[in-house]
């Protein structure tokens, strides 16, 4: 019986990629060192999967930023704005389009469906001219080839590459992004044509929009590109993969028709619905890959459920056409549990990262041909047992409180408007008042102390007076910037949602569980495997300590409860929602012991509301009830004048702004530079919204500086649709992935612009 994986972490299993990337990004190695470390990554992933019994494994999944991009330089689709005319792809184009460089800016970033996962989004458009540009998937093939090892070269199928992609700026809206297909797919037939010559057999396209609510025309466009690959793919054995939720009826019946096509990869973990459709109606004579171990989270697979699956679909497609495969690409899961010492050893037994995955998905094929590795199976079943009965997963207490929410909205008693008048006659803010999101670079020296601390080689008191120092040094940058209401920069954190579940209760943390997030960019997802609880205040110290070096209003910082559920690995033996709600209590008590603390301005960052969004409209409903009562539940119980702040970034908003405006929250700041200021349409068109708003006015992945002009510009086209008494000024998002000689010049520079319209508006009067 046949396994296949559909991808495999790219950093490395100590974040190989991520410190190569960095080094040559500074200038301190060659793009040879880049290469060289890309490439033994490369070869000791395949050697492992070959090692381990599987059939098919990847290629071409190992990209340098993300695998959207690595196709935008395949099709040669390079915005005019980045200089390259032809010839093949370099790192210097390739990066310019995903980080910006000195004189322009980076290319929009966005989720990739509805995970923490990024990618940069392509701009078409009628004059866009393709070419075949980069040869990397022949290349990998190549590679993998020369090392003894046969893999699957992976693409991103055309059509969902054009439906992932936007208008390119100018462009009408009334263009169709779909009439492009006729100029991309000869260079998909170029690419096809070479892995061929290659000596390729096998060739896998992710259509992963097979699974959203597609119109008619969009599925007929997949059939066309199909119908015109036919010819290139003869000879070739082709798998389309779909991944995260169930493909819909109609859109099946599309998929299974497609021509050209051997075989087929569903989601069954986060697709049960699709089972139904296999078992009513399969092709004869095609593949079914069953991705029935979970590439996105990390808890051990249920080997004798996935198996009782996998025997009742071997009975509708036939036992030599059944692959035992992941649900996805395991991209979204930590490398290898080996690495994890230090974790405990009943909550490690129940896990399987991405290396004990691959290990899951052979014994399960193995199995299947009557080759049951009784002892894994047995040690597989004592361990979901163990979870099952722990004591340490329940706590009474805290399911009676959640259980106890129902019944309430939990809205402020007051209505936002009258709420601002309170806080501002406490606050005396300017207009346009400017602020940050929350961290301030994170510097060497900084992660040193933190480390060391971490590692018991520096005591308590040398740390604490590490890190005042460091909030010192921000709260000084700030108000000799004069910027009105400050941070403290997070200099205790490495990221924002481990910082919390580290002092939550039902929270369990990997010493190397690294999970990329976008670029060189890795977070460290903690494991929520019980019941949650907030067993003391976790940041009232940092920020009364801050509010007491300046006499201007500091915010207390917060993750809000929705964010640390779709930032973290949840358990998964209840709904995400009565989880989420548990988080929300532990928020709630620690909003108001900031507010007994002195802090007026408290921000509960819900930056991944947007991407826990399901991806089919009639579940988008429920979800967003859930999670913005889960919102509003940390905050029900302040007075009028503390003001809440929320922050969202790297998703697309219009289409949940009325969710956004039932949080309820005083104050919002939102991503909006790097997407074309995308989010102002939304008010354009008529929307009202009469709390504090702060679009993002530059964007902070890129270490372009903006000009004080280049933002007054934004400000300006946001008053164009903002009344001025409630929009802010701030950038798009935190400041911790950029250096001091980026962040003060862009601060200044957002600073004199909001000055400068203030200055404006006040002659106009």
């Amino acid at each position: 019986m046949a396994s296949h994986i559909g991808g495999y972490p790219r950093m490395g299993p100590k974040r190989e990629l991520k410190f190569a990337l960095e080094s040559f990004w500074d200038g301190k190695t060659t793009a040879e060192d880049l290469k060289k470390v890309s490439a033994d990554l490369r070869s000791d992933i395949w050697k492992q999967m070959s090692a381990a019994g599987i059939k098919y494994i990847p290629s071409n999944t190992f990209a340098y930023y993300d695998q959207v991009l690595d196709t935008t330089a395949m099709l040669g689709a390079v915005p005019p704005r980045y200089g390259w005319n032809s010839g093949e792809i370099g790192f210097d184009v390739y990066f310019s389009m995903a980080r910006g460089n000195a004189s322009v800016p980076a290319m929009e970033m966005t989720k990739w469906f509805d995970t923490n996962y990024h990618y940069i989004v392509p701009e078409l458009g009628p004059e866009v001219k393709f070419s075949y540009a980069s040869h990397k998937a022949v290349n990998e093939y190549k590679e993998a080839k020369a090392l003894g090892v046969e893999t699957v070269p992976v693409l991103v199928g055309p059509v969902s590459y054009l439906l992932l992609s936007k208008l390119a700026k100018g462009v009408d809206k009334s263009f169709d992004l779909l009439s492009l297909l006729p100029k991309i797919l000869p260079i998909y037939k170029e690419v096809i044509a070479e892995l061929k010559g290659a000596g390729a057999t096998w060739i896998q396209f992710d259509e992963p929009l097979f699974v959203m609510d597609l119109e008619g025309h969009k599925l007929q466009a997949f059939s066309g590109a199909y119908a015109e690959l036919e010819s290139t793919l003869s000879g070739l054995n082709v798998l389309v993969e779909t991944y995260f939720a169930d493909v819909p009826a109609e859109a099946y019946k599309t998929l299974t028709s497609l021509k050209g096509v051997t075989a087929f990869g569903f989601d069954l973990i986060r697709g049960t619905k699709t089972i139904d459709l296999i078992k009513s109606g399969f092709p004869k004579d095609k593949y079914l890959f069953a991705g029935v171990v979970d590439g996105r989270n990390i808890w051990a697979n249920d080997l004798a459920a996935s198996l009782i699956t996998l025997q009742s679909l071997e009975g509708v497609v036939g036992k030599d056409k059944l692959v035992v495969s992941t649900s996805c690409s395991l991209l979204h899961t930590a490398v290898d549990l080996v690495n994890e010492t230090k974790l405990d050893a009943e909550i490690k037994s129940w896990l399987a990262f991405a290396a004990q995955k691959v290990v899951e998905v052979d014994a399960l094929a193995k199995a299947l041909a009557g080759q049951t590795n009784q002892s894994f199976f047995s040690a597989n079943a004592e361990a979901l047992s163990s979870r099952r009965s722990s004591p340490r997963v329940t706590n009474q207490s805290v399911q009676k409180a959640a259980a106890d929410l129902k019944g309430s909205d939990h809205r402020r008693a007051t209505e936002v408007t009258a709420r601002l008048d309170a806080q501002q006659k406490k606050l005396n803010l300017p207009i346009l008042p400017t602020t940050t999101i929350g961290s301030f670079p994170q510097t060497v020296e900084l992660r040193r102390v933190r480390r060391e601390y971490k590692a018991k080689k520096i005591s308590e008191e040398d740390y604490v007076k590490a890190i005042k120092e460091e909030i010192k040094k921000v709260v000084d940058i700030q108000e000799d910037l004069d910027i009105d209401v400050l941070v403290h920069g997070e200099p205790e954190r490495n990221d924002m949602v481990e910082y919390f579940g580290e002092q939550l209760s039902g929270f369990a943390f990997t010493a190397n569980g690294w999970v990329q997030s976008y670029g060189s960019r890795c977070v460290k997802p903690p494991i929520i495997y019980g019941d949650v609880s907030r067993p003391k205040p976790m940041t009232v110290f940092w920020s009364s300590t801050a509010q007491s070096m300046t006499k201007r209003p500091m915010k207390g910082m917060l993750t809000g409860p929705v964010t640390i559920l779709n930032w973290s690995f949840v358990r998964n033996d209840q709904p995400r929602h009565e989880t989420c709600y548990q988080i929300a209590l532990a928020i709630k008590d620690e909003v108001e012991d900031l507010e007994k603390g002195g802090i007026g301005v408290i921000q509960i960052d819900e930056a991944a509301l947007r991407e826990g969004l399901p991806l089919r409209k009639a579940e988008h409903s429920f979800y967003l009830d859930w999670a913005v009562h889960s919102f509003r539940i940390t905050n029900c119980g302040v007075q009028d004048s503390t003001q809440i702040h929320t922050h969202m970034c790297y998703s697309h908003f219009n289409d949940i702004i009325h969710s956004i405006i039932d949080m309820d929250a005083d104050v919002i700041t939102i991503e909006n530079s790097r997407s074309d200021e995308k989010l102002l349409s939304v008010f354009r068109e008529g929307v009202k919204y009469g709390a504090g708003i702060g679009p993002g006015v530059y964007d902070i992945h890129s270490p372009r500086i903006p000009s004080t002009d280049e933002i007054a510009d934004r400000v300006n086209k946001m008053l164009a649709v903002l009344e001025q008494n409630i929009l802010w000024v701030n950038p798009d998002c935190g400041l911790k992935t950029r250096k001091y000689t980026e962040v003060k010049p862009a601060l200044k520079n957002m600073v004199d612009a909001a000055k400068l319209i203030r200055s404006q508006l006040a002659s106009a009067k």
